[in-house]
């Protein structure tokens, strides 16, 4: 990651598009699902030409592109004139195998797509980044247990609230108890006329 640029984890929460290279293909994408759980919408995966255009389309989401260099470089064409051009797109985060410099060296990756992008980089083989991204993704993985649990919790309790409410369920209620006042302490009545 370029120090003059964005930080990851400014990068996984706000809507710029990027470049993740280093790591493993798994590593990429998973850093791609978090940056889609941010924004509440589900990770669309490009690995096609065919799918490319139609995805960039999108006015909203995440966009994840595993290797940039298996598309090819008109594919980046595309995803370089969506970036330019349409105002309102999905968060582009492009995945490329090894260093992005290598994969420039090398003419895989675009120079122009690599210049619009150079300050919106993750490497993931940064000194110490890949540990605090698995220990950060472990903790989410267990908040989003806890919080599915906590919605199943609910729609059970949700289902067996209106199973009582059916007509023809028989409930059983308890009666209410009467609070009993002894008869030494009874108070004695106001207007009580003597007899």
């Amino acid at each position: 990651m370029t120090l003059s640029g964005y930080r990851e984890e400014e990068l996984v929460c706000n809507r710029a598009s990027l470049i993740i290279h280093g790591g493993t293909e798994e590593e990429r994408r998973s850093w791609a699902q978090e940056a889609a759980r941010n924004f509440d919408v589900e990770l669309v995966e490009v690995r096609q030409v065919a799918d490319l255009v139609g995805a960039l389309r999108q006015r909203n989401g995440v966009l994840f592109i595993p290797d940039a260099a298996k598309l090819g470089r008109e594919a980046q064409g595309h995803i370089l004139r969506c970036l330019q051009m349409q105002e309102e797109r999905p968060k582009v985060v492009v995945g490329v195998s090894g260093a992005a410099d290598a994969a420039l060296a090398r003419g895989t990756l675009r120079e122009d797509l690599h210049y619009r992008l150079h300050q919106a980089q993750v490497d993931l083989q940064k000194d110490g980044l890949r540990e605090l991204l698995r220990r950060r993704w472990s903790l989410q993985a267990e908040q989003l247990a806890l919080k599915a649990a906590a919605v199943k919790a609910a729609e059970e309790k949700a289902r067996a609230d209106a199973e009582a409410r059916r007509p023809g369920t028989v409930t059983r209620t308890l009666p209410k108890t009467r609070k009993t006042v002894s008869s030494a302490r009874k108070p004695a009545a106001r207007n009580a006329v003597p007899r």
